[in-house]
């Protein structure tokens, strides 16, 4: 098994709190199905908010300010066999179904 992390990207839920809840509870069954099968090590969302480090004088600004659908909205960190296999197993992710995408990228070993 190798590391990959999902990088969720984007999808703006719209409607009623109801509807947001709903939604937050796939989410939920998602993330447990993994995590019975496995394939779950961690995760967590991440607020909108933050600062930005950059450059040789370590210039910090606020950020990160991208458009919504570039914004990293959270992730996880998987075990998988392989990348097809990572993939696979984004699959049923709930931020496909609000526009949103899953960037999925392997964890080199250091």
């Amino acid at each position: 098994m190798s590391e990959f992390m999902y990088l969720f990207r984007g999808g703006q839920v719209q409607g009623s709190p109801e509807q947001m809840q709903q939604h937050m509870q796939k989410w939920g069954v998602w993330i447990k199905e993994l995590t019975e099968k496995g394939f779950f090590k961690a995760g967590q969302p991440l607020d909108r908010t933050g600062k930005l480090v950059k450059g040789s004088p370590k210039t910090v600004t606020d950020g990160p300010f991208a458009e919504s659908k570039d914004l990293i909205g959270g992730f996880l960190l998987i075990d998988a066999k392989d990348i097809l296999h990572a993939v696979e197993l984004s699959a049923g992710c709930p931020i496909l179904e609000t526009g949103g995408a899953v960037e999925v990228r392997p964890v080199l070993k250091m």
